[in-house]
């Protein structure tokens, strides 16, 4: 069992060598540390202890009498018991081969003896805090288990009080008022015990429905809105509610969204699919729709106070000359609007590329000397001026919009470098690094893209470094790996970003074929600060030599932390 002690991770550590020297001294240094430690001296007492009580992490010697610690390694694999307890390999072998072997046993890390005391107290630290953060992963999952269970047992409970007519609209066959005010207040009762839980409801009356039903007859009005309701099912998931409330009035309840975005997104693509011309028994009926629409907010406490909302905006929707959506609070309107607006405008500025890339310069600290720069986005848009990347980022992020615009700034570095080359010789050796998002990074046509752009501007890779975040490797696919082989292929060098805010990548590390490890500024940010611990830096700095990378510190501003990553031998 790990337990938290202020802001360190106390475990218990079996430790396995047959040399009582080395087990005195890791016993000693990792008692001191605050650990637990158990010590035996043979691989069989090692698979005895393990199973018997299961540690939380073990350190074990490749070499011994009986069985090596690749053989316990894959036995200890082998039992439900053991098999996700993480081992560190002791080795005084160093070649390549011993550790891809360690490695393809189970092992998570590997230490080369003479180890440094140090250098084993950070590991063990990183894997045991990878090992809280997992238990912690599997009590969530649990707890999420137990709730969905609740409430399909509360779903369940509600579905069995319902008659077929007592819950369906006959003629339309969607859910009637009664069932669909009851699920909002299911998604209410969630919204009020669930943090970040969202909702939306909306209201959709049909524009000249009533003059449609007078000229052409209740017949074809009948169809006509059996013929509607299908659309909106079709636009919608199964897990969403559509339903008819009124005579030419529906309602749709999207349970959950991730934010307001995906509401408004459905509110554009409803007003589209219902600004169209029916055939039905031979005549074309055109229609429109007045939408209204309004989302969870601590303030509701009924059902029937977000129908009311939500009607209230469609009635202000009509009023505005119908074929319109109205959002019903008016923060979230303001609020909804400018992001439409900046993703209209974002998409003006792709068109009429108002982006421009500025360059950040990358230094060597040991001798101080430029090696590159990296490419930065920025956007001078015509009326507002300067925008954020932090504020059109995400926007361009959701939208997709983040490909065109990861290809303009491509083309433009690989026309600057073509530049600076003709313009200063010394260019030849340095690098820029682009930035590839986790969407451009699993865009299909990324490797075709970047192919062109450097068809177009001549440029051959020499001087080009793509960095992608932790966050893409996360599914350690096949795929993955096999892109990135096809960028390396290409003489790309490949930078990872932000390494060390994810635990995802730790333990695989050495499938990828990278060569930059960048680490993230938020630790660069704790050098000099009062009691902060600073071997997750140390550690990255040793993963990455021993994987045979080089390490970027991101955002060093001050000289006190020049200096500590000098002394790093960064």
């Amino acid at each position: 069992m790990i337990n938290v002690h202020g802001s360190q991770f106390i475990a218990n550590i079996l430790i396995v060598d047959d040399k009582p020297a080395n087990l005195r001294i890791l016993s000693t240094i990792l008692t001191k540390a605050g650990h637990k430690v158990r010590a035996v001296t043979s691989g069989n007492m090692a698979l005895i202890t393990a199973k018997t009580m299961p540690p939380d992490i073990i350190l074990l010697d490749v070499k011994m009498p009986d069985i090596d610690g690749y053989q316990v390694c894959q036995k200890l694999k082998q039992f439900p018991e053991t098999a996700e307890i993480p081992i560190i390999f002791l080795s005084a072998l160093q070649d390549v081969e011993n550790k891809v072997k360690a490695f393809e046993a189970g092992g998570v890390d590997y230490i080369i003896k003479p180890f440094q005391f140090e250098e084993v107290l950070a590991r063990v630290s990183i894997h045991i805090s990878l090992k809280h953060a997992h238990n912690q992963l599997q009590k969530l999952n649990k707890e999420l288990e137990k709730r969905v269970k609740e409430r399909t047992a509360d779903l369940k409970q509600i579905q069995e009080k319902l008659s077929f007519h007592a819950r369906q609209d006959t003629l339309t066959h969607l859910v009637n008022r009664s069932v669909f005010l009851e699920r909002i207040d299911l998604a209410l009762k969630r919204f009020h015990e669930e943090e970040d839980y969202l909702f939306a409801v909306f209201v959709i009356d049909l524009d000249r429905f009533k003059m449609i039903n007078d000229s052409d007859g209740h017949q074809v009005g009948d169809l006509l809105l059996v013929e509607v309701s299908r659309i909106l099912e079709s636009l919608v998931s199964q897990a969403d509610t559509v339903a008819r409330v009124g005579g030419d009035e529906f309602a749709i309840l999207l349970d959950p969204i991730r934010d307001v975005n995906e509401a408004l997104k459905l509110a554009q693509n409803i007003k589209e699919a219902l600004t169209t011309s029916f055939f039905i028994q031979g005549r074309q009926v055109f229609i429109s729709s007045s939408i209204g629409l309004t989302f969870s907010e601590s303030s509701y406490n009924s059902a029937l106070e977000i129908l009311r909302d939500a009607d209230i905006a469609m009635g202000k929707a009509k009023q505005k000359g119908r074929g319109k959506y109205e959002i019903f609070n008016q923060e979230m309107h303001t609020q909804a609007l400018n992001l439409l607006t900046l993703e209209t405008d974002l998409r003006y500025g792709i068109e009429k590329q108002e982006f421009e890339v500025y360059y950040q310069p990358i230094m060597n600290l040991n001798p101080i000397k430029l090696v590159g720069f990296e490419a930065l986005i920025r956007w001078q848009h015509p009326d507002k001026g300067f925008i954020s990347p932090g504020e059109f980022i995400p926007v361009a992020e959701n939208t997709g919009l983040i490909i065109p615009i990861g290809k303009i700034v491509l083309e433009k570095v690989c026309q600057q470098i073509q530049t600076w080359k003709k313009k200063f010789q010394q260019i030849t050796i340095l690098k820029i690094a682009v930035n590839l998002s986790s969407k451009q990074f699993k865009n299909a046509y990324i490797l075709q893209e970047i192919d062109e752009v450097m068809e177009r501007t001549g440029l051959t890779s020499n001087n080009l470094k793509l960095e992608i975040t932790e966050t893409s490797l996360i599914d350690h696919s096949q795929e993955t790996i096999k892109l990135l082989k096809q960028l390396k292929q290409r003489n790309l060098e490949i930078c990872l970003d932000d390494f060390g805010t994810g635990y995802s990548s730790l333990s695989y590390l050495h499938r990828f074929p990278v060569d930059t490890l960048k680490i993230d500024r938020s630790f660069i940010n704790c050098i000099g600060q009062p009691e902060e611990n600073l071997e997750i830096i140390q550690s990255i700095i040793h993963l990455a030599h021993n994987l045979g990378m080089n390490v970027v510190a991101e955002g060093i501003e001050t000289e006190e932390q020049l200096i500590y990553l000098q002394k790093t031998k960064l």
